[in-house]
């Protein structure tokens, strides 16, 4: 049955990664955002570098986005490396009765997450380059814009679909 819209093919992808094995998702979110995450970070920092140094007089520069990304970098390769290396073998394991406190320090992580990509929208201008703006400033908005939009979707899955499958009954 072919789907009637986008959000109908979200709702019915959500009902099968909710009804599937938590193996399935993890191996989703490791494929699909953390190994995607890590190609994507330095990218756009060296083009956030680029584009500072050659809008230095530019009153519309995005003065400190470089810096702001290499510290969203570090922190989510951190979050990340806590997932693989305890959080999802715990699930891998099928749970363990103190499952709760690392899901919840990944759900705090990912409230600040929501903060840094407040952040990173008022450097970007809501990832949208002046009038003006050169061809590397506009790729580095629609970069950041990626990044954005991929962080979201993977929080989502993690907290609204992942994490509620170990938390039931707990």
């Amino acid at each position: 049955m072919p789907f009637d819209n986008a959000l109908d093919c979200g709702q019915k992808m959500d009902e099968a990664l909710a009804e599937a094995d938590p193996a399935v998702l993890i191996d989703h979110i490791l494929s699909r955002y953390h190994a995607v995450h890590r190609e994507q970070f330095p990218k756009a920092i060296a083009l956030a570098r680029r584009v500072e140094a050659a809008h230095t007089h530019h009153p519309d520069r995005p003065d400190g986005l470089a810096d702001h990304l290499a510290i969203m970098a570090d922190h989510l390769m951190s979050h990340q490396r806590l997932e693989e290396e305890v959080l999802f073998p715990l699930m891998l394991g099928g749970g363990h009765p103190m499952i709760r406190h690392p899901i919840a320090r990944m759900e705090e992580e990912h409230r600040d997450v929501d903060e840094q990509l407040a952040r990173l929208a008022v450097l970007t201008r809501d990832f949208t380059a002046p009038e003006d703006a050169c061809y590397s400033w506009r790729a580095l908005g629609r970069s950041c814009k990626v990044i954005a939009d991929d962080l979201r979707e993977h929080m989502r899955l993690e907290n609204e679909i992942l994490f509620p499958h170990f938390l039931t009954g707990v």
